[in-house]
């Protein structure tokens, strides 16, 4: 995949249809107003198909629109530092789309708090459009007391629901809502080939609930292949034990196809994987790869590592799963326990319950958000108007 960092320049819109027969160029306008459209550029006519109704070219009418309106997708990173989370991202993209975090003051080598970083990028492939995100949480893990040290990430995903939800719910609201929620989270595990820390543990429990969580190991190359396979054992163990559910969970498989291949996806993770920006000639081909004095770890050859699993996972399989996913189940969790705290009463902070928001027309009031003590109107105009 060759993706390309750059502003989205929007060019005039394709011809939708090819030229009329010039055969027919001495019919009258109005007849040619009457005329079936031919159809459309690499697709057969069904003239003479007297069944053929004409339902699946909605296929190619969604195509048309999703390429005009582009697509989103935030991805965000939780690890210690040096665990190469700035790397993978650059792999997976192929273009430099995360950027190292700061480095420290010399004075103080350990940051005292995490600061959530996000970096947008327009990415653009095959004529393909893409606004990617990057959240990047420097400093989780990093101190010597991580104590709470989830709040932070726990606090930045609900903003980005209650940002979405005070967009929803206003009056004059946005033709198109700015996705900012977090679609998907990839969780670095230290690749100690032990055990999950008590850290990992909690964290993945915690915000499993939220937001959709992929676990990898990451320098996996610093394992040996036994090692690996052990780790990933121990740690979907515990996983089990601690009742975390990951990406893709069970219980949101639609059919018994889907079934079939996440149960394939759970059983290999988490992923091990392995990053790099750097190219390298390997039997007289450009790979991306870690050169060693005992040869060159190729990053997407599956026998290394698994990172071809999870770019195929995150991109080419499933990336309009998880946003569905984020939703319709994480965010619509979080709008109903809002909605449902809105009968806590007036003067609460932002963030604590949807605002009132009012509008007078001709005389009369309408409100979206509802009174605090009108639950049953509030659900009834957000029906309305979702």
């Amino acid at each position: 995949m060759a993706a390309m960092c750059a502003e989205m320049n929007y060019g005039p819109e394709e011809e939708l249809w090819s030229e009329v027969n010039p055969s027919h160029s001495n019919m009258t306008d109005s007849a040619k107003l009457h005329q079936p459209h031919p159809p459309p550029k690499g697709e057969r006519s069904h003239a003479g198909d007297f069944s053929y109704v004409g339902i699946d070219a909605i296929l190619e009418q969604m195509r048309r629109k999703a390429m005009k309106q582009g697509f989103e997708l935030n991805i965000m990173v939780v690890g210690q530092s040096g665990l190469g989370k700035s790397t993978l991202m650059n792999t997976l993209f192929k273009s430099k789309v995360s950027r190292k975090s700061a480095q420290p003051n010399p004075e103080e080598k350990i940051p005292q708090t995490i600061e959530i970083k996000s970096i947008s990028h327009d990415i653009e492939e095959k004529g393909v459009r893409m606004k990617l995100a990057v959240i990047d949480t420097p400093g989780f893990g990093d101190q010597i007391n991580n104590e709470n040290c989830w709040q932070p990430i726990m606090k930045f995903i609900n903003d980005q629901y209650e940002a979405y939800l005070q967009e929803e719910i206003n009056i004059d609201r946005k033709k198109r809502i700015p996705d900012s929620r977090v679609h998907c989270c990839i969780y670095f595990i230290p690749p100690t080939g032990h055990c999950l820390r008590p850290l990992d543990v909690e964290f993945m429990r915690r915000l499993s609930k939220v937001v959709n969580i992929v676990p990898v190991i990451a320098k996996a190359d610093t394992l040996t292949l036994e090692e690996r396979d052990d780790f990933k054992q121990t740690i979907r163990e515990e996983l089990r034990a601690n009742g975390i559910d990951v990406y893709p969970q069970k219980e949101f498989d639609e059919d018994a196809e889907d079934r079939l291949i996440n149960d394939k996806i759970r059983e290999m993770i988490p992923f091990a994987v392995v990053g790099s920006d750097q190219e390298y000639q390997v039997n007289g081909k450009k790979i991306l790869g870690r050169k060693t004095k005992w040869g060159t770890i190729e990053v997407e050859n599956i026998a290394h590592c698994e990172f071809a699993y999870l770019r195929d996972l995150l991109i080419r399989t499933h990336m309009q799963n998880i946003k569905d996913i984020t939703g319709s189940i994480h965010y619509e969790m979080y709008r109903v326990r809002r909605l449902n705290e809105s009968n806590a009463g007036p003067g609460l902070a932002p963030g604590q319950a949807p605002t009132l928001v009012s509008a007078h027309t001709n005389g009369q009031t309408k409100v979206n958000g509802g009174p605090p003590n009108g639950m049953a109107a509030q659900c009834e105009v957000l029906t309305h108007e979702m």
